[in-house]
């Protein structure tokens, strides 16, 4: 079959690169992330179309950039122009002031607003403009995450007959939380026009099918073991959890080479051997970061042999620093650090390291090879990679994961790992002792465990159940996952 007849149409928010300007002029490389590390191998395979936001200056020469991208990778871009204003009410306002906090269980933080809801349909429709205008017959157009929910009704509404899937990368609410959502409805329905709906976790699935049951009595749900069946009478809507995940051996791998283990070995050494905590984040409320802090305290507090011979260090990726909940959160962990640091500090020793920027992928590594307890204590999320990424990296199989239970990886990695509260501080506080005082064979056993799960469940795995699940199935599509889990098994 030649590649062109198997072209495959993903939609995200932003397109999967990075565009810089240097002294040799304007340069374009693939993005990192999760969803461009699944998907951009099957994507070249198959000669595939990327359609999303540029995210970046308009000033750059974007269609010499994406021929050469293109002609590099082996699929292709197209963009979604979107104004000043488009990004403010649509992407700002909508989707990170409304359904951002709605979806993830944090009501006091939304703003429910008939003006950027308007410009969120309005949005969407733009995208859809661009997928019509740019998809095949027979195409199948997967579309990715919450600020495109409303693509596919809108692609119906343009009569497009073509295979419609969604994933969801966030948690999705109880009804009685999107109840409150005033427009709930025609969320709802605007979800009910994709074929395939996948989730990260089987809660998510099933307050999916719970909503749509109470805003539409009459759908009738028949519930299998990989998806629920949706009966809206002319047709069916297929429901899956799909939990995403990383390439295993990319991070395996990635730890054990000469320059990260110099690096963790120096980290060790810069810290006097003492054992580490790390936290790795983006800025923001869901996180749970100045809980995590209130916890670390409260073991500092209780348990005194942890004074002088444990450090945590927090790292804090910047974003969306010109929102203002996003400031006065910096302000709150500045002062929050800056008196557990004051109170038990001591010569030679700060509890506290807090790095309010990113690493590099070295130094990632590096921190994950050598810090003995991650601390992952989101209020809400709905993966939380960094869990997996900090398994896959424990190459000594000597690292010890405490997980909020909220986290959508809890349903994978639980078993193993020490299932915390977050906003139980004095159980977290606990979580931190148990995890510091265990038994060097106790940790080998957990983390081995830990890591066989994330290899046997990757990336290509996740990409090749999700496809396995569209009906009818696109057999070639699902003969280059199927390759790739395999090469990535290997």
């Amino acid at each position: 079959m030649n590649k062109l007849d198997e072209q495959f149409l993903v939609v995200s928010n932003r397109l999967p690169l990075v565009v810089d300007q240097d002294e040799d002029g304007w340069q374009i490389k693939p993005a990192s992330g999760g969803l461009v590390t699944a998907l951009e191998p099957i994507m070249s395979r198959v000669n595939g179309l990327w359609i999303g936001w540029l995210g970046s200056s308009e000033q750059a020469p974007f269609d010499e950039l994406f021929a050469r991208f293109a002609a590099t990778h082996g699929y292709r871009l197209a963009a979604v122009p979107l104004t000043d204003e488009d990004v403010e009410l649509y992407y700002r306002g909508f989707a990170n002031e409304t359904l951002w906090p709605l979806f993830h269980d944090l009501l006091g933080r939304c703003h429910f607003d008939l003006t950027t809801w308007l410009h969120y349909q309005k949005v969407n429709d733009l995208f859809a403009e661009v997928v019509a205008e740019q998809a095949d017959d027979g195409q199948l157009i997967w579309v990715h995450d919450y600020q495109l929910a409303l693509v596919g009704h809108l692609l119906r509404q343009r009569g497009l007959k073509n295979r419609l899937a969604f994933y969801l990368h966030i948690p999705f609410p109880s009804f009685d939380l999107l109840r409150r959502l005033p427009w709930k409805k025609e969320l709802l329905q605007g979800l009910l026009s994709y074929d395939l709906l996948g989730f990260q976790t089987l809660r998510d699935r099933r307050n999916f099918v719970a909503c749509v049951r109470e805003m539409f009595p009459h759908v009738r749900a028949d519930i299998r073991r990989r998806v629920t069946l949706l009966d809206l009478g002319e047709r069916q809507v297929s429901v899956g959890n799909f939990p995403i995940s990383i390439d295993f051996e990319e991070f395996n791998q990635g730890a054990a080479v000469k320059e990260v283990e110099e690096a963790a070995w120096y980290l060790h050494e810069h810290y006097q051997g003492r054992q580490l905590l790390l936290g790795v984040d983006r800025l923001d409320y869901t996180k749970g970061i100045p809980d995590r802090f209130l916890a670390f305290e409260r073991a500092l507090e209780k348990y005194p042999e942890l004074r002088r011979q444990a450090t945590l260090i927090q790292v804090v990726v910047p974003s969306r620093t010109l929102v203002p909940d996003y400031q006065n959160l910096k302000e709150t962990l500045d002062q929050i650090v800056g008196r557990i640091n004051a109170r038990f500090n001591e010569h030679g020793w700060v509890p506290i390291h807090y790095l309010y920027r990113s690493l590099d992928r070295t130094q990632l590594l590096a921190h994950y090879r050598s810090c003995e307890i991650a601390l992952i204590s989101p209020l809400r999320d709905g993966m939380n990679l960094v869990a997996k990424e900090y398994c896959a990296a424990s190459v000594e199989e000597k690292g010890v994961l405490i997980l909020s239970e909220f986290a959508g990886a809890a349903a994978q990695l639980g078993e193993h790992a020490l299932l915390v509260n977050p906003y139980d501080i004095e159980g977290t506080a606990d979580a931190i002792w148990q995890a510091y005082s265990m038994t060097e064979e106790e940790r080998h056993q957990r983390m081995r465990q830990l890591r066989a799960e994330v290899r046997r469940n990757n990336v290509y795995r996740w990409v090749e159940q999700f496809l396995d699940a569209v009906q009818p199935r696109t057999e070639q599509l699902y003969w280059h996952c199927t390759e790739m889990r395999r090469e990535g098994d290997e």
